[in-house]
């Protein structure tokens, strides 16, 4: 098993911590520049001074009647895995999002296929190549606002759920962790941080290490799965310099390298003859499907520049932006040929550049106006050698030799995004936000929209608040998923679509609306509950075709989805706990593009029907709850589904249920108070009653192998603070 080491991770983090030293200003340069606290522990100029610019950076993007839940550090902390756990596990506590396999899109917001926009510190990070890899880490973030519903001007493009994410920044006291994660699967990980302020700049670094048998979800209920070893790795580095007390200049970066073994799915049968592995007729096979092999790398980083100034009246902040992202498939040679008649050795890359501006301007006690931009250019590849059999008129594989195709394409595609909004407090009690928005894209397809939105907030007493919105939605298919103009090359192939038609991919247009209340009962209890309904032309949905475990754009002519969300919060001194419960129907009908991905009888049978989507899931519960006693903190959570769409024998396309799941997670924590920092101890224990649940099995619109959720799992973890 290959073995990441720490200390190359902490020479990388503390060297370049090293070098701010020889171009920050010193303590006494400039106004604004960091003071340590003093012994009663009063917060230093640079604490402060970030605070403050922060508070701006935030009131730049508005909530007004919106529906937006928050997920702090306890939330995190009380996690089975705590700080270790992906950033979609995080998400997964938040009301109307449900669990899907990584070969199918991880997540899904109000049974939307993808569709996330994720901030860092108010900055709209670009998309990168869908894959198994999060290049998020938990471990950087100090607070995450989700926002859903109907979304004010402000936010654009991909508006299924807003992830604001606030991030850990760097402090005039200076400090850091060392952090080391083992456990099942063979699993070992490495961490650390660093964070202080040198002058006028305060930096905040983190990495991670990851290595485990585990990467993908197994195909098979085993235990364990066959050929699934990751090695992962990701940074981050936050800095900001202060110019003055009102002037603040960013620079946020942030990288992941992901390696993945895809696991095999003993058992399978030959579909093809390959010269001297396999034979059809005789049924000799040289390679059974458990000694397939193949491989997928992912690369994902991203830079951006931004400059920050609080006035008196007008706050804003503009930021520049890069954005590189691939996925490379690597197929057995043999196995992909003589189990699918395909092997594809496939590269897609994205590079993505723009600018993104947004204001703030307080035109009178009762008007707050913003307004901003965005653009970005991006370039992308898709570079496909695919060694496939010849077929003859029937469709039955003529040669056991095979040959191969080169197919290879490229486009530079734009998105501009122009909008303006008021947030108007009418009176004391109520408040109403009202804008337009403009997006145009240039790409596979060429289309744009003028979007109104308006949300409304009212305090009915000092306990409940209500609110209300609608929201026109524009939603460009993302460009880093390859048209699919090059099906004439595969024609008299084993790679040869049965329907010989592929029109473009479409923008998604929607008018959503969206009503909620919320009722504080005391100081530690909050009830809130949402309801909306979507209706939508062009549905945008996502699977995975063909061998790549890459997902692939397709649009439904019309769609509707609607649902209803509960949610409950409790806080006091020592308990924290939330539960969340939703209730959601997703359907679309007649299939208008990529055509070229389904069989014949599907789409006739989805031209004429409405069908579920295939990530549809009626029913989901989250809970969890954790209570704190002197140094130590106990945990648990619940995680509940009732089950995604399949495809019965014979059945309509996704007009069948897989079994619900109840899956249990647990966790103790225990600090040592040091005088040099403290030392925290973790076990966790996930999937406690060791459940065996699907989450897909192989059949439904755009879905590929089985998938099974992780079995009982146990992990330890050890960090020290400084």
């Amino acid at each position: 098993m290959h073995s990441f080491k720490l200390r190359p991770l902490v020479f990388c983090l503390s060297g370049m911590l090293t070098s701010l030293g020889a171009w920050a200003a010193p303590p006494d340069a400039a106004p604004g520049a960091p003071a340590a606290p003093d012994a009663a522990g009063t917060l230093s100029t640079v604490d402060v001074t970030v605070q403050q610019l922060k508070k701006a950076r935030i009131d730049l993007s508005p909530q007004v009647g919106t529906t937006v839940y928050r997920i702090d550090r306890t939330l995190i902390d009380s996690l089975g895995q705590g700080d270790a756990a992906p950033f979609d596990e995080v998400l997964l506590r938040v009301p109307g999002v449900s669990k899907d396999s990584t070969a199918s899109g991880s997540i899904h917001v109000r049974d939307d296929h993808g569709n996330v926009q994720y901030r860092i510190n108010g900055v709209v990070l670009p998309e990168s190549i869908s894959g198994f890899g999060q290049s998020i880490d938990t471990r950087y973030v100090q607070s995450v606002d989700f926002l859903t519903g109907a979304l004010p001007a402000q936010y654009g493009l991909r508006t299924a759920g807003i992830v604001d994410i606030q991030t850990k920044e760097g402090l005039a006291k200076p400090g850091g962790s060392l952090g080391l994660v083992l456990g099942s699967h063979n699993t070992q990980e490495e961490n650390a941080s660093f964070y202080g302020a040198k002058g006028n700049l305060s930096y905040y670094l983190s990495g991670s290490l990851v290595s485990n048998d585990n990467g993908i979800e197994n195909p098979q209920p085993t235990l364990n799965p066959q050929n699934d070893h990751t090695r992962q790795g990701k940074t981050f580095g936050n800095f900001s310099y202060f110019v003055d007390d009102s002037t603040r200049i960013g620079f946020m970066f942030g990288t992941y390298n992901g390696k993945f073994q895809i696991p095999t799915n003993p058992g399978q049968t030959p579909s093809y003859s390959l010269t001297g592995f396999s034979d059809t007729e005789t049924g000799f096979n040289a390679l059974p499907s458990s000694d397939v092999r193949e491989q997928q790398t992912e690369v994902n980083r991203f830079a951006v520049l931004s400059f920050q100034k609080s006035l008196d009246k007008l706050d804003y902040q503009i930021s520049a932006f890069h954005q590189y992202s691939d996925l490379h498939y690597l197929p057995d040679p043999v196995g992909d040929l003589i189990y699918n008649g395909v092997a594809s050795n496939t590269l897609r890359s994205n590079t993505a550049n723009g600018l993104q501006f947004d204001a703030s301007y307080k035109a009178s006690s009762d008007h707050t106006l913003r307004f901003g931009s965005a653009y970005t250019r991006q370039a992308t590849r898709s570079d496909n050698s695919v060694a496939v059999f010849p077929v003859g008129a029937d469709g039955s594989q003529s040669s056991s030799d095979p040959l191969t195709i080169t197919d290879n394409s490229g486009k530079i595609g734009q998105l501009f995004s122009l909008y303006a909004q008021d947030e108007w407090r009418l009176n004391p009690r109520l408040t109403l936000n009202y804008g337009l928005r403009f997006d145009a894209v240039n790409a596979f397809t060429t289309e744009h929209q003028l979007s109104p939105r308006v949300n409304m907030a009212y305090k009915l007493t000092e306990a409940t608040a209500l609110h209300a919105g609608y929201a026109r939605y524009f939603t460009p298919p993302p460009q880093e998923l390859a048209s699919q103009a090059s099906i004439n090359l595969y024609t008299g192939t084993t790679n040869q679509p049965e329907v010989g038609t592929s029109d473009p991919v479409k923008a998604e247009r929607t008018d959503y609306f969206d009503v909620g209340a919320s009722h504080k009962v005391n100081d530690r209890l909050t009830l809130s509950a949402d309801a909306y309904y979507k209706n939508i032309r062009n549905l945008l949905d996502e699977g995975q075709f063909g061998q790549a475990l890459i997902l692939s754009p397709f649009n439904y002519a019309k769609g509707y989805a609607r649902g209803l969300e509960l949610s409950a919060r409790y806080n006091d001194a020592h308990w924290a706990s939330y539960v969340n419960f939703a209730v959601q129907k997703a359907q679309g009908s007649n299939i208008i593009s990529s055509q070229s991905l389904f069989g014949a009888a599907e789409l006739a049978y989805i031209a004429s029907h409405y069908i579920y989507l295939d990530h549809n899931q009626t029913y989901t519960l989250s809970a969890g709850t954790s209570y704190r006693f002197g140094d130590n903190q106990v945990s648990g959570d619940l995680l509940f589904g009732s089950g995604l769409r399949n495809t019965p024998e014979g059945g309509a396309p996704n007009s069948g249920t897989l079994p619900g799941y109840a899956v249990v997670n647990a966790a103790f924590m225990h600090t040592w108070k040091q005088a040099d920092g403290d030392l925290q101890g973790r076990v966790s224990l996930l999937n406690v009653f060791d459940r065996t649940y699907l989450l897909r099995d192989g059949t439904g619109v755009g879905v590929g192998a089985p998938q099974y959720g992780l079995r009982r799992s146990l992990y330890a973890s050890l960090t020290k603070h400084f």
